[in-house]
Formats: C-alpha cells, structure tokens, sequence
C-alpha cells in the first residue's frame, strides 16, 4: 500500500502558500515541506486537525491510499 499526500493540491486549490498554511497551522515551513513531499512516515492527529482547518478540508482529501500493483 502507498500513501500519497495531496497537500500541494488543497494548497493550490486554496491559492495559499506553504508559508501561510505554516503560520496558521503553528507547524514549521521544514516540517510542511517534508509532509508535502512525502518525506514523512507519520502525521499526528493534532497536525492534520489543524491543517484541515485551515484549508476547510477533509483528511480524505490530503491523504490518497492507493493499492501496490501485484507482480
């Protein structure tokens, strides 16, 4: 299974930059960068509330599962 995250989508979908989604959410550029790119292996929850919050957006729509392909 893979996790594909899609907040470069809800940022340009909002026309807001990853400097203010930083600002509101209280969460560093670095650490947003790195979600964004999908160079993280968690997410809190308290992190995901508030970056849904400030999109006005649902987790679903941050967070893709897509199923591996079998060989």
């Amino acid at each position: 299974m893979t996790i594909i995250i899609r907040l470069d989508r809800m940022l340009a979908d909002r026309k807001m930059q990853l400097s203010e989604l930083a600002e509101k959410v209280d969460v560093s550029i670095v650490n947003l960068s790195n979600l964004k790119t999908g160079k993280v292996r968690a997410v809190r929850f308290s992190t995901l509330n508030a970056i849904c919050k400030a999109l006005g957006c649902q987790p679903g729509d941050i967070l893709e599962y897509i199923e591996d392909e079998e060989s």
